[in-house]
């Protein structure tokens, strides 16, 4: 029998959701963004849930959305693109504390996934990686809204016009994680933050990420709709085309910047 694609585990107060596609890396598919935005639905309404943790089997957090399959060119692309919307926006919406447990790479879209959570704890052997435009695309999953608001707009167009990998200190320094663990630590660091939340005040989480939503994050929503809109239409770019050819032979991309539609 094949594993599935998200594991879900209660553990006491203790919710504990984990993509499981170690062999990719967690590259993300469909089938997981959509198992584990239902497993955080159900979860705001499981009384005996008081704290929800997210993480990753095998060596990486997620290394971003899986573009194995993808074929320029050709209609579709967006149900990916949904799915990431409805994981990030379940995240915020759910009424629990979510900690983001990271070790090993976070890319593309897991990226938004981790900014979303309400604290993310890395391993300091961990990074994070905008890595969009090496293919041609633009950040997605209301990234352009959840980086501005985690590390302040130049910091953000560094991270997705150059694509540099940050290590989990720098990450932490700048804001897109709440906690920098040396790896001997990192788990039992993990289970202490769990625990604490787990015996805090549910009713005061829930109200701070409600007033977080509306204020830091009030444009969220928009983010998601103007980057699906922009997303498509780079789908059907030459650059996107050659980024995605580039990836797969594992040689630099070679871009043109010829103008598309309502792009230009």
């Amino acid at each position: 029998m094949s594993e599935p694609p998200v594991l879900v585990e209660h553990r006491g107060a203790v919710l504990d959701i984990r993509f499981n596609q170690p062999a990719t890396l967690n590259a993300l598919t469909e089938p997981m963004l959509l198992g584990a935005a239902a497993a955080l639905e159900s979860a705001g309404h499981d009384p005996d849930v008081r704290v929800i943790k997210l993480g990753g089997v095998g060596r990486a957090f997620s290394a971003g959305a899986d573009v194995s399959g993808i074929e320029p060119g050709r209609p579709g692309g967006t149900a990916t693109i949904d799915a990431a919307n409805r994981l990030v926006r379940t995240i915020r919406d759910v009424p629990k504390p979510v900690v983001a447990s990271v070790h090993g790479a976070v890319a593309g879209v897991a990226c938004s996934v981790v900014l979303a959570a309400d604290l993310a704890v890395a391993a300091e052997s961990s990074y994070l990686l905008f890595a969009f435009a090496a293919i041609g695309l633009m950040p997605d999953g209301g990234a352009t809204a959840l980086l501005p608001a985690a590390v302040g707009r130049a910091r953000a167009d560094r991270l997705a016009l150059l694509g540099e990998r940050i290590d989990a200190q720098r990450a932490e320094q700048w804001g897109l994680v709440s906690h920098c663990v040396p790896d001997d630590e990192f788990a039992a660091e993990v289970e202490r933050l769990l625990a604490h939340l787990a015996a805090g005040p549910t009713n005061a989480y829930a109200a701070t990420k409600r007033a977080f939503n509306a204020t830091a994050l009030a444009g969220l929503d928009a983010a998601f709709d103007v980057e699906r809109d922009l997303q498509v239409g780079l789908f059907a770019t030459d650059d996107f085309a050659e980024g995605i050819a580039a990836f797969r032979a594992k040689r630099s991309p070679r871009f043109t910047g010829r103008p598309v539609g309502s792009l230009v």
